[in-house]
């Protein structure tokens, strides 16, 4: 019954989806990751996730989730996400002894976490078969497959001996199978269909140019920023004319606050050939006009604000001197 409760609330857990027109396959991710410090003390900690956007928070001292975007909820009624809560929160408390009972028999050394991981990806609309996996200490442990859990070649004995006893529970299996082919791919489109508004839309991306650490002597580091862009996908590239440049690094996509994202390209060149290079910006957003920048031009633009800038604040302090020094002259 235990195993039962675990397969019905993992596979309920709601979820977040996205609109694959804009992508071709989008992976929502239900993560449960249980700490085994002692034979006595527990810690679990849930989240839903799609792609790398997390739709889901869970308390585990009350059992409540979160709903991160206004769309979490998918299609699923109050009384539907009330239940799923409640199994959620039994699982929690109570699975643990599976693990804690086995841990001789499954070589299992405190402390230690089991992560189990669930989802559903959606190619171009349509949702396929669910996936669920368990791992041991980060390394892939079991995993499901048609009706029957299935040893992962890196899991050993370890993994036999798990999936003997998951696998005597027959009904549960029909239970995970039905499921993970029915009910995760229908609440991840109803997630996509709610959220759609959301996940399709397109913001542009702003972009600038800047110098990094010099890397040495005569060198550049030249860099280009990219910010503030959805959806992810981002094509930056360092050109010279319309050759791409091959020393270019491409930094990770990292997340701002407000749901979009920052890239950061930077090319190590010699200082005397820094002249005549580019950055170039793809981005769906930009409906096909790439954003150029051109190494020299923002220098340009600097020196230039200068060139103006300073003779004018030349210019009014000479003013309020020289109307000063007349207040003075004035004076009897």
């Amino acid at each position: 019954m235990l195993f039962l409760q675990l397969v019905l609330f993992v596979v309920l857990l709601p979820g977040g989806g996205s609109e694959d027109d804009f992508q071709e396959t989008i992976t929502f991710r239900i993560i449960l990751t249980t700490s085994f410090y002692n034979h006595s003390w527990t810690q679990n900690q849930g989240s839903a996730w799609l792609d790398e956007l997390q739709t889901h928070g869970w308390d585990n001292k009350t059992g409540a989730f979160s709903y991160l975007q206004p769309w979490s909820k998918g299609n699923f009624s109050n009384e539907e996400l009330m239940e799923v809560e409640k199994l959620f929160y039994t699982y929690s408390i109570r699975s643990p002894s599976i693990y804690h009972n086995h841990v001789t028999e499954w070589q299992l050394e405190y402390p230690f976490q089991v992560q189990l991981v669930l989802g559903c990806d959606s190619h171009f609309g349509e949702a396929s078969v669910g996936f669920m996996r368990i791992a041991y200490q980060g390394s892939d442990l079991v995993s499901f497959q048609n009706t029957s859990w299935w040893p992962s070649p890196e899991g050993g004995s370890r993994a036999q001996q798990v999936c003997t006893l998951f696998n005597q529970y027959h009904v549960s299996s029909e239970i995970v199978h039905k499921l993970l082919t029915d009910s995760c791919p229908r609440f991840l489109l109803g997630l996509l269909d709610a959220g759609k508004a959301y996940l399709q839309r397109q913001v542009r991306p702003q972009a600038w140019l800047s110098t990094g650490p010099s890397p040495g002597p005569g060198r550049l580091l030249l860099v280009c920023h990219v910010s503030g862009f959805y959806p992810k996908p981002m094509g930056v590239m360092w050109m010279r004319g319309e050759q791409e440049q091959r020393g270019t690094q491409r930094g990770d996509v990292l997340p701002h606050a407000d749901g979009t994202w920052y890239l950061r390209v930077t090319l190590d060149v010699e200082a005397k050939k820094a002249a005549g290079l580019s950055c170039r910006v793809r981005h769906r957003s930009l409906g096909g006009q790439d954003i150029i920048l051109y190494w020299g031009h923002h220098l340009s633009v600097y020196l230039i604000l200068l060139a103006v800038t300073v003779p004018l604040l030349l210019l009014i302090v000479l003013a309020l001197w020289f109307k000063k020094r007349c207040s003075y002259e004035d004076i009897p």
